[in-house]
């Protein structure tokens, strides 16, 4: 009987390590759609660091196609998460990371290679500011997504103008004389560029709502327009893209004091309903 009792212990013990190291096994292996989001998010980190390479060689061309580059895989991440059910704490961290790099300090160091490094200690400054600008930005849009307390009205809006946009908003000087490279000598002074560089300093750390799509619904008899604009917009890339992006840019910026109007809308509704709610 002892020894029956000895050997069915022996067994169990035996069978508790085979069952703990097959569970090990399971911990280390990851599913690869899981890895998917985060190669998009390295993608995007790459091409914002060789906009850095770029700029110091004096490839301007270059340094510009790797952030809008950088742009579209940061666009492309997150819905790789969420079509693959892939999101997680990593991957939102890696893509603050990323943001910083590719939008904070690549653009920053373009134009300082660009214009701004012919002030003595002033033009380091305002680099700098860029990216002190950046950072606190994304620091408050990563607090704001566990923030529960943020009203509803909100998910229709940034807070401030999101990073990409911030930096095309930042080359925009360098976006435009690439197709008129007769008004450089106005777009590349020293002192535009620092200007640009603090207002969207400003408007990213800034609380003015700025116009987010993600929650974006359209009207179905407005699809079929939308996609032909769609399509006058890729010829329109394919043709003047430097051009292009500049305008485009320049729309953004313009839709910023009708997104604020539509901002003030919504939020004196959304109080109003309280209101009533409480009565």
């Amino acid at each position: 009987m002892i020894k029956n009792k000895k050997s069915t212990t022996a067994k169990l013990s035996q069978t508790k390590n085979v069952l703990k190291k097959k569970a090990i096994g399971k911990l280390k292996e990851v599913p690869f759609r899981k890895m998917a989001p985060n190669i998009v998010t390295l993608m995007a980190l790459c091409a914002g660091i060789t906009t850095i390479r770029y700029a110091i060689l004096g490839k301007w061309t270059h340094a510009l196609l790797c952030i809008f580059l950088a742009a579209v895989f940061d666009g492309l991440d997150g819905r790789v998460a969420r079509k693959l059910k892939a999101s997680s704490k990593f991957g939102a961290e890696l893509d603050s990371l990323s943001d910083f790099v590719s939008f904070g300090v690549a653009p920053a160091i373009l134009i300082y290679q660009w214009s701004i490094n012919v002030i003595p200690h002033w033009g380091w400054i305002f680099t700098l500011l860029f990216s002190a600008a950046m950072a606190m930005r994304l620091a408050r849009f990563n607090t704001m997504l566990d923030d529960a307390t943020v009203p509803e009205y909100w998910s229709h809006y940034f807070v401030g103008v999101p990073a990409p946009m911030a930096a095309a908003i930042a080359v925009m000087p360098i976006l435009t004389s690439r197709d008129y490279p007769e008004l450089e000598f106005i777009l590349r002074n020293h002192y535009f560029c620092c200007f640009v560089m603090v207002l969207v300093a400003f408007l990213m750390v800034s609380r003015i709502p700025t116009l987010s799509l993600k929650k974006t619904k359209i009207n179905a008899n407005f699809v079929l327009p939308l996609m032909v604009l769609f399509v006058l917009l890729i010829s329109c890339l394919l043709t003047k893209p430097w051009l292009t992006l500049g305008i485009f840019t320049v729309c953004y910026v313009l839709t910023v004091p009708f997104t604020i109007l539509r901002f003030i809308k919504e939020k004196n509704a959304y109080e109003k309903q309280l209101d009533s709610e409480k009565e």
